[in-house]
C-alpha cells in the first residue's frame, strides 16, 4: 500500500479525469472541503470523507478544490505493477512498468500515449 498526502489550494484541480488499470485508490479528506467527480458527477467532500475507487472504469475521478480555503487529504492506493492509467477525455492511455506507483527510478517503461493509436501486430515487422 502507498500513501501520500495532498494539498489543493483554493480553486485547484487535481491531474486531469483518469481511472487505472491496475490500482485501486481511495481518498480521505483530512480538512477543508471541495468535490470529487465520479464519472459525470460532482459528490461534496468534506473533513472525515471516504471514497473507494477502483482499479477499472467505474473509478475514474478527479478532485476539486471548489471552496475559498485549502483542501488536505490523503491518497491510498495499492502498488500493482504493470499499470496503465486511462484519461478518456483527453483520449491518452499512461503505461508505468518497472516499478510500483510513484518511484520513477525503477521504471523500466512510461509515457503516455494516444488512445486511439491502434496500428497492426505486424506493421513495419
Amino acid at each position: 500500500m502507498g500513501c501520500s498526502l495532498y494539498e489543493l489550494p483554493e480553486k485547484g484541480k487535481s491531474w486531469p479525469y483518469h481511472y487505472h488499470t491496475a490500482n485501486e485508490e481511495a481518498i480521505y479528506v483530512l480538512s477543508g472541503t471541495g468535490s470529487i467527480r465520479l464519472d459525470e458527477e460532482l459528490h461534496p467532500l468534506r473533513s472525515g470523507d471516504y471514497v473507494a475507487l477502483p482499479a477499472d472504469e467505474s473509478g475514474g475521478h478527479r478532485v476539486i478544490n471548489d471552496s475559498a480555503g485549502s483542501l488536505r487529504y490523503l491518497f491510498v492506493s495499492t502498488m500493482c505493477e504493470p499499470d496503465v492509467t486511462v484519461y478518456p477525455e483527453m483520449e491518452t492511455l499512461g503505461v508505468f512498468v518497472g516499478s510500483a506507483p510513484g518511484d520513477r527510478s525503477g521504471r523500466a517503461l512510461h509515457g503516455y500515449y494516444p488512445l486511439e493509436k491502434d496500428i497492426d501486430y505486424w506493421e513495419d515487422a
